[in-house]
Order: structure tokens, then sequence, then C-alpha cells
């Protein structure tokens, strides 16, 4: 770390702290979808990154250091055309996106992760699925939330995706600490 202190002009002394380790840590969400129409065949691939909430980071820093509870029931969960995320929406309260839950399901699709490998986690082996059940649905970005808790939100990179009936949504997550 680096500082420089001034007094009124008549000296100027700098100090550079030497501890040796650095890391600039940060949490990155990957994310892709696959869009099979009602006949199965792939229409739409994407990728992309996403919006840690703070109170998704909160939660990290409660639940692996303040031996706070773990919450153990992850959830995917899609949103509208073209969502703005941002870090302080909460799962409550997030004027930039509306869930969607047009799809045949019960409700959001368990996120299930795998051991963490390389300080990422991911869901690859068991991809979030849905099933659209009304024509013309948009949908635009997808997130990962607790019941209670918005953990992550994120818009597809190559815009909306518009749904007819009988169409799903595979959708992979991986959270990377790098």
């Amino acid at each position: 770390m680096e500082s420089s202190i001034e007094a009124v002009g008549k000296f100027k002394t700098n100090s550079q702290s030497k501890t040796g380790l650095q890391e600039n840590n940060k949490v990155v969400g990957s994310w892709s979808i696959s869009v099979f129409d009602p006949a199965g065949a792939l229409v739409y691939e994407d990728n992309w990154t996403n919006v840690v909430t703070n109170e998704g980071k909160n939660y990290l820093l409660d639940a692996g250091l303040s031996a706070q509870a773990v919450t153990t029931s992850w959830f995917v969960g899609l949103t509208d055309g073209t969502p703005t995320g941002a870090a302080t929406d909460t799962l409550a309260s997030h004027a930039g996106w509306t869930e969607v839950v047009a799809y045949t399901e019960a409700g959001r699709q368990a996120w299930t992760g795998a051991t963490a490998v390389s300080q990422a986690v991911t869901n690859a082996a068991s991809k979030a699925v849905f099933t659209i059940n009304a024509d013309g649905t948009t949908i635009g970005g997808a997130f990962l939330a607790s019941s209670t808790l918005l953990y992550a939100i994120g818009a597809f990179s190559g815009g909306d995706v518009v749904l007819s009936n009988g169409s799903t949504i595979e959708v992979t997550a991986q959270f990377s600490l790098v």
C-alpha cells in the first residue's frame, strides 16, 4: 500500500508496505444456456457473466468465516427481457427485472453444485431445465437464489429470446474465485 503525507507544504514522505503478499479476489459467475424448440432442435446458445449481489457476497463471508447459518438449497430462476441486475438487488427488491414463471415445472429449478475444484463450483452435471408453457415468453437472463437470498443475477449477452410453448432451456452456472 502506498501513502503520501504532506504537512503545510514543508515536507513530504512516501512509504510502501512490502508484505510480499497481495490478492485481489473476485467472485465471478459464468453462465450458459441452451434453448431447444418443441421438437428438441437446438435453436440458441449463449454465455454470459453476472453480478454477484452485495447480499450474496455478505452471505459468503458470513457462512465461510463468521460461523453463520449455511444455506443448502439454491435455485435457478429466469428473468424477463433485458434485465438490469444491480449489486444492491435482493430477492424481495429488484427494480431492473421481473421473474418469469411461464414454465411447467413447479418452481425455480434446484441448482446442484459439484464439489469445488480449482476455486470453482458448477452445476454442469445437473443442469437446471425449464419447459416453457406459453407462446411468446421472453427470457433475458437468469439468477441464483435461495428461498430468501438473491446471490447473483445476469443478462444474456446475445439479447432476449422469445420462446414458444414446449421449448426447453438448460441453464448451467459456474461460480469462481479469481
